[in-house]
């Protein structure tokens, strides 16, 4: 069997991610690097032209204007480099959402169908849209200000110490303390966030407990009790973040004042008095002092906005990266027809499953569906019943053995191939936001508005769809909201449009109220004649009249057969039937199978 083997899983982050624009954001780094140091030549020229107004004797006119004239190109200069690197820098943002989008959509549409049912919808939505989104402020924005804000300071003294290098190292003390201070609250800040997090989870535990145990404390008299454990963790919680955020803000606001304007003015007033009253500065030299150290500290403070960007987008990146790491499901270089000559045969042949090395979930099944018949599988929580079921749709590879169909190993067939031989109706039911309409045309989305209706019809819900104001224009979410019963009957007719040969049933009235569920089980009858059928059912009543009955306990089949068979053979089947008759759940309804009989 020649597959085409699974991309490599390694850790994608964002520099790999960012590669496709790497020479483009590379160019707008170079233009705002060079933007940055023409940036200074305006304040340098405004310090060399007040050398020239007042130096004694009379004004160099002519010199005057060649420094304003340089001045004011430069300045031209500066917003010319600035456009262009930010025109580029959201070019290639632009660019890299989009590359990062398809690669996400292509990624999610080859990974195994079972890989989204471990994961919840909301994380998937959030790296595809928010994830995504997260990055664009550092490629478009952060990455050019990063660079102003490290390349200014640095130009700005390399000129200062031109002009005194006694003076610059004065300037130089304040932001020194600041940004030493500034460090040393940024490494609190750290620390704490560990002990921050666990005591948002101790508080947001004490909620949970308390709103989902208020009922039965109430019952036993404990209300208060509860109540007083809830406000003792929210005290503790408030005492801890009053505490934490109390010295940071301390902290910061020291930093802050050590790197403000009026700290280095004051420091670069006392300390150049004292160097031109002894002689050894001119008073004119402090003009570059007092027009460039002022707007020093401003850039280096940026810095720490711009590196949370940072930190921010790659937090992003990893988890947009996670996605692009998941595993896809290998596709066959040469795929193969299966035989359905005579009807679709499903054969289980020494099948083992497992989510990891520690977790075996399946053992040993070796199970037949022939053509046209229902295959029930039952069996207590956790014997791996949806597990297996799953298998025949391909949510997962079995680790160990073949799942065939028609004589030919899933993993030999096409998945286009594959999904219009077998549909699935699974418990949690899954509605876009979309009309009904295209809902149920899911499957076979040129299907004509009367296939359409037809299907509903024998799934019972085109009555309760035809009485909503816009029919079945109604969008599901806005114009409508159905109920549980009501959507997996919507899910059933998408099932009968889609007319596949094989059907995987996967407790689908596991969640539905009496009424519903009558409704359901003559629709799914409908779905399951003339098909191959396997069904997962929880309670025996709804599958007495499956063609064959498969109990399975921890991943084994224990027992197979008829509904009278087993009950015949007085086994595990006929202790769990007897169990549920005493319980109630004996007098449910007639099942899936019935449908044959009639």
């Amino acid at each position: 069997m020649k597959t085409e083997q699974a991309e490599p899983t390694g850790v994608v982050g964002l520099g790999e991610l960012s590669r496709p624009v790497r020479p483009r954001l590379g160019i707008a780094i170079g233009l705002q690097a060079v933007a940055a140091v023409v940036a200074v030549v305006p304040f340098a020229a405004v310090a060399e032209l007040a050398r020239v107004l007042l130096a004694a004797g009379p004004a160099d006119h002519g010199r005057a204007w060649a420094v304003a004239a340089i001045a004011a190109g430069a300045l031209a200069v500066w917003l010319l480099l600035t456009t262009a690197a930010g025109a580029i820098a959201h070019h290639a943002d632009l660019d890299l959402q989009l590359s990062v989008r398809r690669r996400l959509v292509d990624r999610l549409g080859r990974v195994p169908l079972g890989w989204f049912t471990d994961r919840g919808a909301g994380g998937i939505g959030k790296a595809v849209q928010h994830d995504v989104d997260a990055m664009h402020h550092l490629v478009a924005h952060s990455l050019l200000n990063f660079t102003a804000s490290a390349v200014t300071p640095l130009v700005t003294l390399v000129y200062l110490f031109w002009v005194d290098w006694r003076m610059t190292l004065i300037l130089l003390i304040p932001i020194v303390i600041g940004i030493a201070l500034f460090v040393r609250l940024v490494i609190s800040l750290n620390a704490g966030t560990a002990a921050y997090d666990d005591a948002q989870q101790r508080i947001v535990s004490s909620v949970i407990e308390f709103v989902e145990g208020i009922a039965v404390v109430k019952m036993f008299g404990q209300a208060r009790r509860a109540h007083r454990r809830y406000t003792r963790a929210a005290d503790d919680f408030a005492t801890f973040f009053i505490a934490w955020m109390s010295t940071s803000f301390r902290a910061s606001a020291v930093s802050a004042l050590v790197l403000s304007p009026v700290t280095v003015l004051l420091t670069m007033l006392a300390g150049g008095t004292a160097l031109v009253s002894t002689g050894n500065l001119d008073a004119l030299d402090l003009l570059p002092f007092a027009i460039l150290g002022l707007g020093l500290a401003a850039p280096v403070q940026a810095l720490d906005f711009h590196s949370h960007d940072l930190e921010m987008a790659s937090a992003a990146a990893k988890r947009v990266g996670a996605l692009l790491a998941a595993p896809t499901l290998p596709l066959p270089a040469e795929p193969r027809q299966p035989d359905l000559d005579g009807g679709v045969r499903v054969e289980f042949s020494g099948v083992e499953f497992a989510y990891d090395a520690d977790r075996p979930v399946l053992s040993g099944v070796d199970l037949v569906l022939a053509p046209g018949t229902v295959t029930a599988l039952v069996g207590t929580s956790g014997s791996g019943k949806t597990t297996l079921a799953k298998l025949l749709p391909r949510f997962f590879d079995p680790t160990a053995g073949t799942v065939a169909v028609g004589g030919v190993d899933l993993r030999e067939i096409a998945p286009e191939q594959l999904y219009r031989l077998v549909s699935f109706v699974l418990q949690d039911v899954q509605l876009l936001d979309a009309s009904v309409s295209d809902n149920i045309r899911l499957a076979r989305p040129d299907a004509d508005e009367e296939s359409v209706r037809r299907a509903a019809r024998a799934a019972a819900i085109d009555e309760r769809v035809c009485a909503l104001p816009r029919g079945y224009d109604s969008v599901v979410g806005r114009d409508v909201r159905f109920s549980g019963g009501e959507a997996q009957r919507i899910s059933i007719a998408r099932a009968i449009l889609a007319d596949t040969p094989i059907v995987v049933l996967d407790e689908a009235t596991a969640h539905a109220d009496p009424e519903a569920e009558a409704l359901i089980q003559d629709a799914l009858s409908e779905l399951a004649a003339g098909r191959t059928v396997l069904v997962v059912a929880h309670r025996l009543a709804s599958v007495v009249s499956a063609d064959h009955i498969v109990l399975l306990e921890q991943g084994r089949m224990v027992e197979q057969g008829t509904h009278e068979e087993l009950l015949a053979a007085d086994g595990r089947f006929a202790r769990m039937w007897r169990l549920q008759e005493q319980t109630g759940l004996g007098d449910a309804y007639a099942g899936a199978g019935a449908a044959k009989e009639e």
